[in-house]
C-alpha cells in the first residue's frame, strides 16, 4: 500500500477549493464585525465611561481567556438554551459570531496600542481648537494609528482565518470538515489533511504578502 497517494491528494483539491470560498467568506464577515465591535470598545475606553468601561474590560478579558472552541460549544449549544429567539441559529452564522467576538477582543487591543502610540500633544491641540473627542479620534488620531495597527490587525485576520476551522465541530462544511470527510470515507487521512494544511499555509501567506504590500503604501503615505 502506497504510504502517500500523490494522485489522490491532487483530485482532492478541486473538492477543496471550492469549499475554500466557505472559509473565506466566514473568516471575511468575522473580520468586518470584529472590527466594528473592536472600535466601540476603544471609542468606550478612551471615553472613560465608568459602567460600560468596566463591561468593555470584561468582555476582553472573558474572550481572551477562554478556548475558542469553548466559546463556539457555549455559544451554539448553550446560550440557545436561554434565549429561544435563536433556537434557529444555523451553524454557519453561530461560526462567524463566535470567530468575530473572540477576534474583537484581541483586536481592541492592538487598536488600543496604536491610538497609545500617537503623541498625546495631537488630542489636546484637537480639544483645544474645539473639536470633541470623537471628532479628533476619527479625523487626527485614528487615521495615524491605523498605520501601526495593521500589522496586529493583518496577524488576527490571519487567526481568524485558523481559527475557522473549529467551525466543522458546530457542522460547518468547510475545508477542515472536507478534509475529514473525505479522509474518512476513503482512509486517506494523510493526503486530506495534507492538502487541507498547505492550503492554510497558501492563505496565509497570500495575506502576508498583501500585508507587506499594504504597510508600504501607508508608509508612503505619511
Amino acid at each position: 500500500m502506497q504510504i502517500f497517494d500523490v494522485d489522490f491528494a491532487v483530485n482532492l483539491l478541486p473538492l477543496m477549493l471550492r469549499y475554500l470560498m466557505v472559509t473565506l467568506t466566514m473568516s471575511v464577515l468575522a473580520l468586518c464585525l470584529a472590527l466594528i465591535l473592536a472600535l466601540i470598545i476603544v471609542l468606550i475606553n478612551q471615553a472613560k465611561l465608568k459602567g460600560l468601561s468596566l463591561l468593555a474590560k470584561v468582555y476582553v478579558s472573558f474572550f481572551r481567556g477562554t478556548p475558542l472552541i469553548a466559546q463556539m460549544f457555549f455559544l451554539y449549544f448553550g446560550v440557545v438554551q436561554l434565549i429561544p429567539a435563536l433556537k434557529g441559529l444555523d451553524a454557519f452564522t453561530a461560526a462567524v459570531i463566535a470567530l468575530s467576538l473572540n477576534a474583537s477582543a484581541y483586536m481592541s487591543e492592538t487598536l488600543r496600542g496604536a491610538i497609545l502610540s500617537v503623541d498625546k500633544g495631537q488630542m489636546e491641540a484637537c480639544l483645544s481648537v474645539g473639536m470633541t473627542q470623537l471628532q479628533a479620534m476619527r479625523r487626527i488620531v485614528l487615521p495615524q494609528a491605523t498605520r501601526v495597527a495593521i500589522p496586529g490587525l493583518s496577524n488576527n485576520f490571519v487567526d481568524i482565518i485558523k481559527g475557522s476551522a473549529l467551525s466543522f465541530t458546530l457542522g460547518v462544511t468547510e475545508l477542515m470538515a472536507t478534509a475529514q470527510m473525505e479522509g474518512a470515507a476513503s482512509y486517506r487521512f494523510l493526503e486530506s489533511f495534507t492538502d487541507v494544511i498547505v492550503m492554510y499555509w497558501v492563505i496565509t501567506l497570500t495575506f502576508g504578502y498583501l500585508q507587506q504590500k499594504l504597510e508600504f503604501k501607508l508608509n508612503q503615505a505619511y
